[in-house]
């Protein structure tokens, strides 16, 4: 049986985490709205429903704040995109992984923009995605495509390039209108993924 204190612990640890998720979530939406610059502390605290002061027990500043907006919801996506990889029923059913990729990115369109938006005016916010994400990600690919490629089902060749390749074609496609704007089709969002699998698998040359 748990002691008072524990218990007691428990809540607070409980309380404590929904708090900074709280304000992680104000963050996203404001400096998607109003970028990093146009959003004060002030502005966070009245939307996330805490003392200014509270902020500053969270986290040491503002920067501190974005930094972990957008690396924890990258965080969220490499954790799906491997468990998808590691899911999938056969190495052909790229368009599937691609299709459900996009659907996420034009749920996440706050997030993207507020990294590639800020990522230019933050160098820390542009080392932390490249080293705990576009690393992390690539990675995950790359394991993927080298066993694919030892077991004969894709032709040998540089695995990371691959990878990279990849992730490239499906960041781009999730980054088009077509894929964030609220009124994209689930067919036309399927007719882009069915697509772009098909160029990524067989290439563009007509086959002799």
């Amino acid at each position: 049986m748990q002691s008072i204190h524990q218990r007691g612990s428990s809540e607070t640890g409980n309380a404590e985490e929904a708090t900074r998720k709280r304000i992680l979530n104000a963050a996203l939406r404001l400096f998607a709205a109003k970028g990093y610059d146009g959003t004060t502390t002030k502005d966070l605290a009245a939307a996330a429903s805490v003392a200014e002061g509270t902020l500053f027990r969270y986290f040491p500043n503002k920067k501190a704040i974005l930094i972990d907006v957008a690396t924890a919801g990258w965080v969220d996506i490499l954790t799906d995109l491997l468990t998808e990889l590691s899911e999938m029923g056969s190495y052909k059913a790229v368009a599937q992984v691609m299709r459900r990729r996009m659907l996420r990115m034009r749920e996440n369109k706050d997030l993207l923009q507020v990294c590639f938006v800020e990522a230019q005016h933050h160098p820390e916010l542009r080392e932390r995605i490249q080293i705990e994400v576009i690393e992390k990600m690539t990675d995950v690919a790359e394991a993927f495509f080298q066993t694919a490629m030892d077991k004969g089902i894709y032709r040998q060749t540089n695995p990371k390039i691959v990878a990279q390749v990849f992730l490239g074609m499906f960041a781009i496609a999730g980054f088009s209108d077509q894929t964030i704007l609220p009124d994209s089709s689930p067919a036309s969002l399927q007719e882009m993924a069915e697509g772009i699998a098909d160029i990524f698998l067989n290439g563009v040359l007509v086959k002799e």
